[in-house]
């Protein structure tokens, strides 16, 4: 057993770190058993399991904050439970009941109450169901037997650097999804392919690769593993959902509060990599569970070097960071109903 103690929660980063319990649920003979709170720990698989040879496997980020006032909340989780089923039927795996989903959510939070970072500390409990194909096959085909399992994990900022721009690397190598593939499933194929090119990028002092579409190398599509937006013409653009980008929870709610609480217009559309080099582009973010909204300082390609914002956070970004960060963590109010206590 971890003591919770021992953690210094002030000085987090994104890192494992073990806490106490999981919650494991299996999937056999056509249907799920009850599923029960475990001590986290590791487990039996076989060498032939359809996830060790074939990638059958997807998983989800969420959070859980404590607020100012003591509680404990989650951020729209009935959207992780759509997204976990769309990824699960992609992947052709079972799709898992999206209240239990929610209920063991909140059973395995519950179990680590101590492990959730103190409201100060600005970190939070990451919560990582992963789905996969647990029994063996040889054939490319379906697993016949699936595990769930949850557990969580106390973090700190995505990106070491906070609330502070980050150097990003346009990417006319590598794509990260094609038409037609996978792209908008949380699957774990789609991760594994993504770490050369980060690991490159930051040997060249970047934090991230910006992606572009795999048919023009022109349209840009993701920001390793968060979504992308722009300030370009005064309205916020972000990448338009063509079944190669993740359609995130994130994405989509700083849509609405960019449209409906500060009365901006919002495109989703095909954004070339060009226009982030045009005057017209005045600054630009990633978004995502882990990323929340981190601030873009400047893009690369090829040394051609644009400075967004003299490398400061622009006045839209910091105003959706703070609509956002203060919805989840209860100190403005939630008039979109998006927030759960445990």
């Amino acid at each position: 057993m971890v003591d919770p103690k021992s953690i210094d929660f002030y000085s987090l980063g994104f890192n494992f770190i073990e806490t106490n319990t999981m919650f494991v649920a299996n999937h056999k003979n056509g249907k799920w058993d009850e599923g029960e709170l475990v001590p986290f720990g590791k487990f039996e698989i076989s060498p032939a399991s359809c996830v060790l040879n074939y990638g059958q496997g997807i998983f989800e980020g969420m959070k859980a904050l404590r607020g100012k006032n003591g509680e404990i909340t989650l951020f729209r989780p009935e959207e992780n439970g759509k997204r976990f089923n769309f990824s699960a039927r992609r992947m052709l795996m079972p799709e898992y009941n999206s209240e239990k989903f929610i209920d063991a959510v909140k059973k395995v939070i519950k179990a680590n109450e101590e492990f959730i970072p103190p409201y100060d500390s600005g970190g939070a409990l990451y919560i990582r169901p992963i789905l996969f194909g647990y029994g063996p096959i040889l054939g490319v085909h379906s697993a016949e037997e699936f595990k769930l399992i949850i557990f969580t994990v106390p973090v700190g900022p995505y990106f070491p650097e906070g609330f502070k721009g980050i150097d990003l690397e346009i990417s006319k190598l590598y794509t990260r999804a094609a038409p037609g593939g996978t792209g908008s499933a949380k699957t774990i194929c789609n991760y594994a392919g993504t770490m050369l090119p980060a690991k490159e990028a930051k040997t060249r002092g970047f934090a991230q690769i910006i992606y572009l579409d795999a048919v023009h190398m022109e349209y840009i599509e993701e920001v390793g593993a968060a979504n992308f937006f722009a300030m370009i013409n005064d309205k916020l653009v972000t990448p338009r959902k063509t079944g190669t980008i993740l359609e995130g929870i994130t994405r989509e709610s700083i849509l609405e509060l960019a449209s409906k609480k500060l009365g901006l217009e919002v495109e989703e559309r095909d954004i070339s990599y060009k226009e982030l080099y045009d005057e017209s582009c005045t600054e630009a973010f990633c978004s995502g569970t882990a990323a929340v909204i981190t601030p873009i300082a400047s893009v690369a390609l090829n040394g051609q070097v644009r400075i967004l914002n003299n490398r400061e956070p622009g006045e839209i970004t910091i105003k959706l960071y703070e609509l956002l960060t203060g919805i989840q963590r209860v100190e403005i109010e939630d008039e979109f109903g998006w927030i759960i206590k445990v």
